[in-house]
C-alpha cells in the first residue's frame, strides 16, 4: 500500500526538498502541499493522506494550531510528524502535547526523513527520549495528579516507563519476558486510562506527573 504524504512548509525550498525525498520511494507519495496551517483540514479531507509533515513554525496558521484542528475534526486523521530547525524549541512542544507523533529536523537525512514517516504511517510514535527529557526539563506543565487518576496498574506503570525510555513494543516484551500481544494491550490500556493518542502524549504525561524524571 502506498503512503499518502502531506507536506505543509511555507518555505517553497524545504516543501521541494521533501517531495523529492518522499516521492523517490516506491512505498511513499506526495499527495499534496501547503504554504499555511489553514489550508491542512481541507487538503486533508480531500486528498486523504496517512502523514502530514507539517512545519511548526508559519507566518500564518502554525503547526501547533494546524494540529489540534486536524486531531478535532476527525476520528481517524493522519499522524503528524512535526519538521523543525530546533530541536529544543517550545513550539516542538506544544506540538507534541497537541497530538504530533514526533518529531523531525530539517537537516535531517533523506533515510531519516523516509524511515520517520514509515514508523509513523505504522501507528508508532518517533520518540527521542533525550530530546523528550529536554524539551520537558524546559517547558514542561507540572501535573502530578494525572498519573495518579489514571490507576495504572504495577504493570502498565512498568511499561510506561519503558516507554519513556524508547523501547518498542517487541524491546519491552524481551525485557519483561512476554509476549508483543501482551506488550500492546497493556500499551493500549496506559493511552485509554490517561486519555492520550499515542506514545508520544503518554511519555509527556509521564514526565510532567513527575512519574518519569526528566533529568534520568
Amino acid at each position: 500500500m502506498t503512503i499518502g504524504v502531506l507536506v505543509v512548509d511555507d518555505d517553497e525550498l524545504i516543501r521541494i526538498g521533501l517531495r523529492a525525498i518522499v516521492d523517490a520511494q516506491p512505498d511513499l507519495r506526495v499527495v499534496a502541499e501547503a504554504a499555511d496551517g489553514a489550508e491542512v483540514p481541507p487538503l486533508v479531507a480531500r486528498h486523504r493522506p496517512q502523514v502530514v509533515l507539517m512545519d511548526v513554525r508559519m507566518p500564518g496558521i502554525d503547526g501547533i494550531q494546524a494540529t489540534r484542528s486536524l486531531l478535532a475534526a476527525s476520528a481517524d486523521p493522519p499522524r503528524v510528524l512535526v519538521i523543525t530547525t530546533f530541536a529544543n524549541d517550545e513550539y516542538v512542544y506544544d506540538a507534541l502535547r497537541a497530538g504530533a507523533s514526533g518529531f523531525l529536523l530539517k537537516r535531517a537525512r533523506p533515510a531519516e526523513v523516509v524511515e520517520a514517516v514509515r514508523v509513523v504511517a505504522r501507528g508508532e510514535s518517533l520518540l527521542f527520549p533525550a530530546a523528550i527529557r529536554r524539551l520537558v526539563g524546559a517547558y514542561g506543565r507540572r501535573d502530578a495528579d494525572r498519573l495518579r487518576a489514571a490507576r495504572l496498574t504495577e504493570r502498565e506503570a512498568e511499561v510506561l516507563r519503558l516507554m519513556a525510555a524508547g523501547l518498542s513494543n517487541p524491546e519491552i516484551a524481551d525485557r519483561l519476558v512476554v509476549g508483543v500481544e501482551t506488550v500492546k494491550t497493556h500499551v493500549g490500556n496506559v493511552l485509554a486510562k490517561l486519555g492520550v493518542r499515542d506514545r508520544t502524549q503518554a511519555v509527556i504525561a509521564a514526565y510532567e506527573s513527575g512519574f518519569v524524571v526528566p533529568a534520568g
